[in-house]
């Protein structure tokens, strides 16, 4: 992923501006840029772990008939 570049004219035109912060804001400032630069490591993950198992005692016809039985339906109807 590319970044923006900036020419020296530019930069020292963005220098003027920041120059004139306090001190605490300078430090916040650089330590954003240090860690914008830091190279991160990647977490590589196990295909075992994308994806799980269901796994319940019960048969699928059980499973399904308690899923369909607490399905609550309103009789009334808001209005909007």
């Amino acid at each position: 992923m590319g970044g923006l570049v900036l020419n020296s004219s530019t930069l020292d035109k963005y220098f003027g501006i920041l120059k004139n912060l306090d001190i605490n804001s300078k430090k916040k400032l650089i330590i954003k840029l240090t860690e914008s630069i830091q190279t991160k490591t990647k977490v590589t993950y196990s295909i075992d772990e994308l994806y799980g198992v269901w796994q319940d005692s019960r048969k699928a016809d059980d499973i399904i008939d308690y899923i369909e039985s607490s399905r609550v339906n309103k009789e009334e109807i808001e209005t909007l």
